[in-house]
């Protein structure tokens, strides 16, 4: 097998790649790209990236095969408690000014690029948390859990972790939501169910004219995922979600990203932490 990608078939797949998902692959991905093509080439048996190329232009590669691709060259690198200023600042600050305006629905967020699910378990068990504190005030929450991999979807879904990947959560909260298995050689924890329930996972590209959301949301967070998007994709990408903001809703970025110079009507409030101006 030679998964040794020529320029044609480079520039035909990153130019594809881009159009489908956004993601900009230049000269210095290529070695990336053949690494991670090399599984689907062993898994159909394919002898060349030109041969898989040919397949994946076909009619049955356009049907069957996409899934797989962007599985393949999707990043995936998440954590629980990433970045935990966010949540300190959700519970904080965002969450009582939002309970002052006694809105008599739940708090609805989306977790915009959820990855394996981390991102959202930890959000559920924040806001469940801060349920729990309300002082006899009631709040509820639904989170919505959104990615272009089907492979890591199927991941989240599970709420399966090994015991390391959990370490990040603060101690009450692993006493509260997350399940051990009886047999204490056993790695592996679950999301307990009432946190599981609060979150709703589905498939959604970026790059899709319209988001099937079933509600205008207070708050989304998409965090170290624009990063892989050059300046154009990610302006367009961020109107597109203040059309699914509502009016003083808010956006949470990644450390890295910032929108400085774009064209959108985004105010930022903290540090990577935007107010929708609508």
């Amino acid at each position: 097998m030679n998964n040794a990608i020529g320029k044609a078939d480079f520039e035909r797949l990153s130019s594809f790649i881009y159009d489908r998902l956004g993601i900009c692959l230049n000269a210095s991905k290529k070695t990336m790209l053949e690494g991670r093509l090399s599984k689907r080439l062993r898994a159909l048996g394919h002898d060349s990236v030109g041969d898989y190329c040919e397949f994946l232009f076909s009619n049955e590669g356009q049907n069957h095969e996409l899934v797989h691709l962007f599985d393949a060259v999707t990043t995936n690198k998440t954590d629980f408690f990433r970045e935990p200023s966010h949540f300190d600042f959700l519970t904080s600050k965002i969450l009582p000014a939002w309970q002052q305006h006694s809105f008599n629905r739940p708090f609805y967020l989306w977790s915009a690029g959820c990855s394996s699910g981390e991102e959202p378990y930890t959000l559920a068990m924040v806001l469940d948390d801060y349920a729990k504190k309300s002082c006899g005030q009631r709040f509820d929450f639904e989170i919505i859990a959104t990615d272009i991999s089907t492979k890591v979807l199927d991941h989240a879904k599970k709420a399966i972790y090994h015991h390391d990947r959990v370490v990040p959560v603060p101690e009450v909260l692993r006493r509260r939501y997350l399940l051990r298995s009886k047999d204490r050689s056993n790695p592996l924890v679950r999301i307990a169910p009432e946190i599981r329930k609060k979150v709703r996972f589905g498939r959604l590209n970026f790059m899709d004219d319209q988001f099937s959301l079933p509600h205008t949301m207070d708050v989304i967070f998409c965090r170290n995922v624009i990063i892989y998007f050059d300046n154009k994709t990610q302006e367009i990408l961020m109107n597109k979600f203040c059309r699914h903001l509502r009016p003083g809703g808010n956006l949470f970025l990644g450390h890295s990203e910032s929108l400085q110079g774009y064209q959108v009507p985004l105010q930022q409030i903290s540090p990577t932490v935007y107010a929708y101006r609508g």
